[in-house]
């Protein structure tokens, strides 16, 4: 077929395939050193387009400015404060599992700060820089465990180098709809090319961090059994935040998955994440009590 006969939408996909394909994960699944637990691919290949120490760099300067806005504004949790006490407590017990999904992290400079916000939310920058906001605590009364399953989820960003994938992809979209742009000059097509080619390279991306965040679930669940907290903590967290969520978008305009989802994905992983719980309990799957958190049914 000639090229300048192609219809509209092969040229944009083309165009959308030849920028992304290098996006997508290598073929072969390499597990962790360890036989037992989740089981996860290699990161992404485009994640090397950029540089860890830069993202990282770039990440410590963005956080440090962050508590000192936050101190400005007597927002920033003292050391003596329970709840930092209590956060910090926690991610010293899931740290030292951190190196299973990312050896870097070995020589990050963790820090764990708490700054007091009704914003429902928490991070974990990459290079271990972590900051809970005081609504996600106090909305959701959050028990240890599903502290420890929102900082095991934070965390898995971070070893995973998601934060570093998404930078690449997004300038490998930014690159796709430039090219699209050009097309559409050269074969007449207007607007159109570069339109539609910067929705599509949009709902790629959604994509891509729909799947960030389900591998960040099933890591963190990782993470925070090997420390003695129940990953099954994470089937309440989520029913929690279904509860005070309203409008949630449809989930393939989101970039987050739906709560129903999650929960799946949850229960589907406990066939792995209940022994490692059970091990660091020092007791066996079946003799562990069903999990009750504050809200709810409890958990078996």
């Amino acid at each position: 077929m000639n090229p300048d006969k192609r219809p509209l939408g092969a040229w944009v996909a083309a165009l959308l395939l030849a920028g992304l394909a290098f996006a997508l994960p290598a073929a072969a699944a390499t597990a962790p050193a360890e036989s037992d637990g989740v089981k996860v691919g290699e990161k992404s290949r485009v994640a090397s387009l950029v540089s860890a120490e830069k993202i990282e760099r770039e990440a410590a300067g963005q956080y440090a400015q962050l508590l000192r806005d936050a101190r400005s504004r007597d927002a920033l949790g003292p050391d003596n404060h329970p709840q930092v006490q209590r956060l910090r407590r926690i991610a010293a017990e899931l740290i030292p599992n951190a190196t299973r999904f990312n050896p870097r992290a070995a020589q990050w400079k963790w820090e764990v700060n708490l700054i007091a916000s009704k914003q429902v939310n928490a991070f974990c920058m990459p290079g271990g820089k972590i900051a809970f906001f005081s609504g996600i605590i106090d909305t959701l009364k959050l028990t240890d465990d599903e502290i420890a399953t929102v900082m095991g989820h934070e965390i898995a960003h971070a070893l995973r180098e998601h934060g570093r994938e998404r930078a690449a992809k997004s300038g490998i979209a930014t690159g796709v709809t430039f090219a699209a742009t050009i097309a559409s000059h050269l074969l007449g097509w207007g607007d159109a090319g570069r339109q539609l080619a910067g929705a599509g390279s949009q709902l790629a991306l959604l994509s891509f961090s729909r799947g960030d965040e389900t591998e960040a679930d099933i890591v963190g669940m990782d993470l925070a059994a090997r420390a003695g907290y129940d990953p099954r903590a994470g089937i309440k967290l989520w029913e929690k935040m279904a509860a005070v969520s309203k409008g949630q978008p449809p989930q393939w305009l989101s970039t987050h998955p739906s709560h129903t989802t999650r929960v799946d994905e949850i229960r589907k992983h406990l066939k792995e994440t209940l022994p490692l719980y059970a091990k660091a309990k020092g007791t066996d799957v079946a003799s562990l009590p069903p999990y009750r958190s504050n809200y709810g049914e409890p958990v078996r």
